[in-house]
């Protein structure tokens, strides 16, 4: 007899994640329950719309293409070739670009590929130290970016952690690099990128742009655009765009268009993630609304009372203060380290990361500093209030550990009923379940 077909066990379509893997299941309901509970300040985090989740879990999960649209090298691909061109449409309206690429699968391979497009093996590159507030993906010595090219840093100025662009120039010139980056992860202040082309024309170099932790910012008018500058211009859809995680490249230029398209596939990436380039096409589309100005307005807003609000309490903010959705905050003069002040927050319901700030003596495991961002609480809905009330909390905590370790835990337990309290006023995903975290 013929064989009648073998189809998947039954259930296969149709039960849920909750039915078929406990153990799975457990742990999304505890990140649920964290995510609600605590108050998110990490800088890179935000809380994306239901839209998102939506266009994450749907079935294009199961689809696989190459190449771009029109030009795949898998057929079935009408609808794929549809959302990747809405996605990039919406890329170069939100940004005022002329070609975009949203195929990277983060912010460090959409630089990997800018580095592949435009140099070669040991070619020279200018770019914010890591000490200074740049990024890993900018020629770290750990990352591939620091091994494969001839990698020179420029950094702040010492007395009020500003860029040194007066550095930055003398090293362009000793150095003639052929690629010089702007743009970090850990540096709180706008960046002047007129002066940095200046730079990079007079020493006959392309000026890479990475505005990662401020494009929602850009975005929403509330943040000088790079990409006036910059031969081209890297983000990140996550962070402040509130978007699944991801990377764009943008740029002007045709000729370099399509080296970037041929750098990010076949050269750094094979198939495309399609269900992230429709959560992308969603958090583009989402950007173009006028109520997100609005949200990035109210972001910086809330940077900078958080900022004040630290500094109210004695605590050192590097600059003085902030003109994007992060802040970095030095806890030397406390005596502490970020390792063990990040943990403690956390104990309190206050999540932050260890960060390193200028001239730091302690090692990237251990670090003097802790990083702070606006972007997920103003999602939640916190004004300039609660993020006043937040930062009072954090010195609560940090000047406890510091000065009164014997009423640290008196202390913390306070600050984690107060944030349960907070939180509890500004619910998110109320129709999702939610456990206890483990």
């Amino acid at each position: 007899m013929p064989d009648a077909g073998n189809p998947p066990h039954a259930g296969y379509f149709s039960d849920p994640l909750a039915e078929t893997d406990d153990a799975v299941w457990s742990a999304l309901l505890g990140e649920t329950a964290r995510q609600r509970d605590r108050i998110e300040l990490i800088a890179s985090e935000n809380i994306v719309s239901r839209a998102t989740l939506d266009a994450l879990g749907h079935p294009i999960v199961n689809k696989t293409v190459e190449g771009y649209p029109g030009r795949r090298y898998y057929g079935g691909a009408e609808f794929a070739d549809r959302l990747e061109t809405l996605a990039i449409d919406r890329a170069k309206r939100l940004f005022g670009a002329g070609f975009a690429n949203v195929q990277p699968h983060s912010g460090s391979q959409a630089n990997l590929a800018v580095f592949l497009a435009t140099l070669r093996p040991g070619d020279r590159v200018l770019a914010m130290d890591l000490a200074a507030g740049g990024h890993l993906s900018h020629g770290s010595p750990a990352n591939l970016t620091g091994k494969w090219f001839d990698i020179h840093h420029y950094g702040v100025r010492e007395e009020d952690g500003l860029l040194d662009y007066d550095q930055a120039e003398a090293l362009a010139k000793e150095h003639r690099p052929k690629l010089i980056i702007a743009g970090g992860s850990a540096y709180p202040r706008a960046i002047d990128f007129a002066r940095f082309r200046e730079i990079a024309d007079d020493v006959g170099a392309l000026l890479l742009a990475d505005m990662a932790h401020f494009a929602g910012l850009v975005a929403g008018d509330q943040h000088p655009s790079p990409l006036p500058h910059a031969h081209v211009t890297t983000a990140t859809t996550y962070k402040n765009l509130r978007g699944v995680r991801g990377g764009l490249i943008l740029c002007n230029d045709a000729d370099l268009a399509k080296r970037i398209d041929s750098s990010v596939f076949p050269g750094v990436q094979g198939s495309v993630i399609l269900n992230a380039v429709a959560a992308k096409a969603v958090c583009l589309g989402e950007a173009l609304r006028p109520e997100f100005r609005d949200y990035a307005r109210r972001v910086l807003e809330n940077a900078r009372a958080l900022a004040q609000a630290l500094m109210g309490q004695g605590i050192a903010v590097v600059t003085g203060g902030t003109d994007t959705p992060l802040m970095l905050i030095d806890l030397r003069p406390l005596g502490l380290t970020g390792d063990i002040a990040a943990g403690i927050l956390e104990q309190a319901g206050l999540t932050a990361n260890k960060n390193g700030v200028p001239g730091d003596p302690q090692p990237p495991q251990v670090t003097s500093g802790l990083r702070f961002g606006a972007s997920a609480g103003t999602t939640r809905g916190f004004g300039t209030g609660e993020f006043t009330a937040i930062g009072d909390l954090i010195a609560d905590v940090l000047l406890a550990l510091a000065d009164h370790p014997g009423d640290l835990d008196a202390v913390t337990g306070r600050t984690r009923n107060a944030i349960g309290r907070l939180c509890r006023r500004f619910p998110i995903y109320p129709d999702t379940p939610a456990g206890s975290p483990p």
